[in-house]
């Protein structure tokens, strides 16, 4: 396993969430919040490349990212890897393995990460007690199936110049709306590879890829990550065209 998970003891209070911040998100009602406070075990800091869940196995947890960047992904017996969708503020992580007694993928964190740590076996009250909460489970669920849903088209129809078009802006659309301001704060963080296993491209396809884009003004490529010049330009080269979203729920 690379990287490190670490305990944080310096637990943030859910009602000082700095998420609530964020007018993409939901409001929680005061009975909401102290639910939550208490389904709420812990926090969960992670290096960049630390393993958060493993394919296979089964998991006490499940987590909410705080702050940071992760990928969920599958691996092949002979090592290949195909990055699945990204993670970021807000998402949750190991509902699967809650649900289904075993997690169905990986997930790794992408930048040095924060997750807050709930009890597995607690989930069951969520549905008896919160109904508002319950929904809020089923709505991050069926985004999830309609993210999964865009990539598969990209995977199968859309050419390459098309597909990385479209995975960056995607992951713009992603870090604007993770971030308490509205707007990107900065490269997307995301490697070369990372982008070669998500798209089902050779590194070197992939770098010729995102040279034609480069070479458009679209992009820009940069050590810490992709610096997105144009999203509505990638959008357009993609043929995507994304909607304005609810407000989002988060547990």
């Amino acid at each position: 396993m690379n990287g490190e998970n670490r305990k944080n003891t310096a637990r943030v209070a859910c009602s000082n969430c700095p998420l609530r911040d964020n007018p993409a998100f939901r409001a929680f009602t005061a009975s909401e919040v102290d639910f939550v406070s208490h389904f709420k075990t812990g926090e969960l800091n992670a290096d960049a490349g630390a393993t958060i869940l493993v394919e296979g196995t089964h998991s006490a947890h499940l987590y909410t990212v705080l702050d940071g960047w992760g990928f969920r992904y599958k691996i092949l017996e002979d090592g290949r890897r195909q990055i699945l969708n990204y993670v970021v503020p807000g998402d949750m992580i190991g509902l699967q393995g809650a649900l289904m007694e075993e997690m169905q993928h990986s997930v790794e964190a992408l930048t040095p990460i924060t997750l807050c740590v709930f009890e597995r076996s607690r989930i069951f009250s969520l549905f008896e007690k919160h109904p508002g909460l319950s929904y809020d489970l089923t709505w991050i669920a069926a985004r999830e199936e309609s993210i999964l849903d865009e990539h598969l088209l990209s995977i199968g129809r859309r050419s390459a110049v098309e597909r990385a078009a479209y995975l960056l802006a995607f992951l713009q659309e992603r870090e604007k709306y993770c971030s308490p301001s509205g707007s990107a704060r900065g490269p997307i963080p995301v490697t070369q590879i990372h982008v070669a296993d998500t798209l089902g491209l050779s590194i070197v396809h992939t770098n010729k890829t995102l040279r034609k884009l480069a070479a458009r003004g679209l992009i820009r490529w940069l050590d810490r990550g992709c610096e997105v010049l144009d999203p509505a330009g990638l959008a357009a080269v993609a043929n995507w065209h994304p909607s304005e979203p609810p407000k989002r729920p988060f547990i």
